[in-house]
């Protein structure tokens, strides 16, 4: 039963659908000015713009719609849960579940467990080791890919320490905003003995000048069988209170180590699940 819960905990992240298909680059495509920008210039750039957004974004309201499937031993759960969200800078979240329905293990042992570890991750010290940066991770510069919703940058990341909330695979990164759409990968730390393998899948969307969270799926496989699938959905985003990019370049300093995660790829509210003890290795025992 400690099996099947372990699953859980890593699948929990955000998204782990088998993945998306990839575009192979597209040499010929490339502008001559994407071609000269090298790794640094790139990283130097989401860093900046990074630090620029959350400075920015005040206030923020949202909705989440959780979705648990767990299929396997000892038995099947199934549990959906929906939440607003509400943001207020530098880094204050507060939730109110609307709805919830299904599995009341999962509910209480999961969704709520990963609020809580939201909150946790997003203070102070948590916020610095689990950012998108070059402090934490190693960066390669894999391709170049054109999509319908612009050109964008792929880098394979590699966090550089055993941090629970770390991961490790691809990005894509926005050319002209310099903003993560898209992560593909998998934990760089395994959470629980019981865990064979966890796919994470995230995906983000332009709202005003800020690039949030819009869908997260993960799944988990468990050695002796079975597969949890979690989904978040991100709906009705609301920006409340915000300045313009320009004048928040005087203050980005400031809120290096602060803002919601969710800005610079660190999606700390998705990879709480799969970093949880509780929900890794006691779920469903």
């Amino acid at each position: 039963m400690r099996v099947a819960g372990a699953v859980l905990a890593i699948g929990l992240c955000s998204t782990g659908f088998a993945a998306f298909a990839q575009q192979a680059p597209d040499s010929s495509a490339i502008s001559p000015q994407m071609k000269q920008l090298t790794l640094d210039q790139i990283l130097a750039n989401l860093e900046q713009n990074n630090q620029q957004r959350a400075a920015a974004l005040e206030r923020f309201e949202g909705t989440r719609v959780y979705r648990m499937e767990y299929r396997g031993f000892p038995s099947d759960r199934d549990a959906q849960m929906t939440v607003k969200v509400a943001f207020q800078a530098p880094s204050s979240k507060q939730f109110t579940i609307l709805s919830q329905t299904g599995s009341r293990f999962v509910i209480e042992h999961i969704f709520k467990k990963l609020l809580e570890g939201e909150e946790e991750a997003a203070k102070g010290e948590n916020r610095s080791d689990t950012a998108l940066t070059r402090r934490n991770y190693n960066f390669e510069l894999a391709g170049f890919e054109q999509s319908p919703q612009g050109d964008q940058y792929v880098l394979t990341i590699h966090p550089k320490n055993r941090n629970k909330y770390l991961y490790q695979g691809k990005i894509w990164i926005d050319a002209k905003d310099f903003a993560v759409v898209r992560i593909q990968g998998e934990p760089g730390k395994n959470p629980s003995m019981w865990i064979k393998k966890t796919d994470i899948a995230h995906s983000y969307k332009k709202v005003d000048d800020f690039w949030l969270p819009a869908e997260n799926h993960t799944e988990s496989f468990i050695r002796l069988g079975g597969k949890a699938t979690l989904s978040i959905e991100y709906q009705d985003y609301k920006i409340i209170k915000a300045s313009s990019l320009h004048s928040a370049k005087t203050k980005a300093n400031a809120v290096r180590h602060s803002g919601d995660s969710a800005l610079d790829g660190a999606a700390i509210s998705d990879r709480s699940v799969w970093s949880n003890p509780l929900v890794g290795a006691d779920a469903f025992r």
